[in-house]
């Protein structure tokens, strides 16, 4: 099998041998339905808990205050749908994830009032902004916690605080945050949180929703009385509890794997301008260890992509939602990047299981594309 270096994690991760291995038995002969009444259902129905509170804790929430999802994108709809039903006006931001945006533009044409904030060239909410917009009485903010595409921090308790000064509910997308980066709900003042596996090392195909206990909020999913009577489906226990052990274990190596990915970050931007190689580098100063966001005017960044992966090399052109469109990406718009050299972006995200060897590589590997 060809060697490559896998530098796109915040499209998706690799599954950690642990939470492999802690799956295997609910794949094979510890297969019971644990909404069933019978002892087979016993170890399943166990598991199930126990994941529950493995995920509460990591996130500084309650165990009854864990939904359990197919994804980020089914949590993120099940609040915007919420809202509209509710008949919550919405005031989000213009450089979240489509899991948001899409569902957004559904509940306006339903008639529900939505307003979008406008982003600082880092792509930084203005929490004034957010405040004068907030006009209605009885909304939802929904600011994501950290761009999937230049990484950036927004300044979560501070928004939530704002929201809750208006009588709002506040909401973040925080499927690029959990798990690297410190999160406790509560202190917060976090209202709703979607979060996916699979960008923390875990399963693809299962996610949850935070949702603050005493919060009433519509089901998306009708059916069944799992998931509290939330959220209808069969649990996936298997996955479930590998999204439990992943974070579990990206929880307590984080401040280690914080550490890592800020010094594979320096050796990469140090070698890229030791090789005197002309970029820019988007985002914040704040923002997810890692991420990192390089815009060049001598080569379209689709065609830098495609260079990198015949020498191994995985990277991306943006969020991989978006692999098969061509327009510019709209968080690069929404920061106001040249259209040259937003049509020349990549996006390099480093995991935890990546080495100083890789980032050599990607540097070299660069150079080498932009010299040819």
């Amino acid at each position: 099998m060809k060697t490559i270096v896998y530098a796109d994690n915040a499209a998706t991760t690799r599954l950690s041998q642990k939470a492999y291995e802690r799956m295997l038995p609910y794949l094979s002969y510890e297969y019971g339905n644990a909404s069933q009444p019978y002892s087979f259902a016993r170890s399943p129905k166990r598991a199930l808990k126990q994941a529950r509170e493995t995920i509460a804790e990591c996130i500084g929430a309650l165990p009854e205050e864990i939904f359990f999802t197919s994804c980020g994108t089914e949590s993120d709809n099940w609040v915007v749908e919420g809202a509209r039903k509710n008949n919550m006006p919405i005031v989000t931001s213009s450089i979240e994830h489509h899991a948001m945006l899409r569902p957004c533009e559904q509940a306006f044409k339903d008639g529900c009032d939505v307003v979008y904030l406008s982003v600082s060239c880092d792509g930084l909410i203005s929490v004034a902004e957010a405040k004068r917009m907030m006009s209605l009485p009885n909304g939802l903010l929904s600011v994501m916690f950290a761009n999937n595409e230049i990484g950036t921090i927004q300044p979560v308790a501070e928004l939530a605080a704002t929201a809750h000064e208006k009588g709002w509910l506040f909401h973040t997308d925080a499927v690029q945050a959990v798990g690297h980066t410190p999160i406790s709900v509560h202190s917060m003042g976090i209202d709703m949180l979607s979060a996916s596996a699979h960008k923390f090392n875990g399963p693809k195909g299962i996610g949850f929703l935070y949702l603050r206990k005493g919060i009433e909020w519509p089901s998306l999913i009708k059916g069944g009385a799992q998931e509290f009577g939330c959220r209808a489906g069969t649990e996936n226990i298997a996955s479930i509890v590998g999204m439990a052990t992943a974070l579990e274990e990206n929880t307590a190596q984080m401040n280690h794997n914080m550490e890592h990915l800020s010094c594979l970050e320096k050796r990469l931007i140090d070698s890229l301008n030791t090789f005197g190689v002309k970029y820019v580098h988007n985002g914040s100063d704040n923002h997810i260890a890692g991420n990192i966001s390089l815009s060049f005017t001598e080569i379209g960044g689709e065609a830098l992509m495609h260079c990198l992966d015949l020498k191994g090399i995985i990277v991306s052109t943006g969020s991989a939602c978006d692999s098969k469109e061509t327009q510019i990406s709209h968080v690069l718009k929404a920061v106001g990047i040249d259209e040259v050299l937003a049509k020349g972006t990549i996006r390099i995200s480093l995991g935890k299981y990546n080495t100083t060897e890789d980032v050599d590589a990607i540097a070299y590997g660069i150079k080498s594309v932009l010299n040819r």
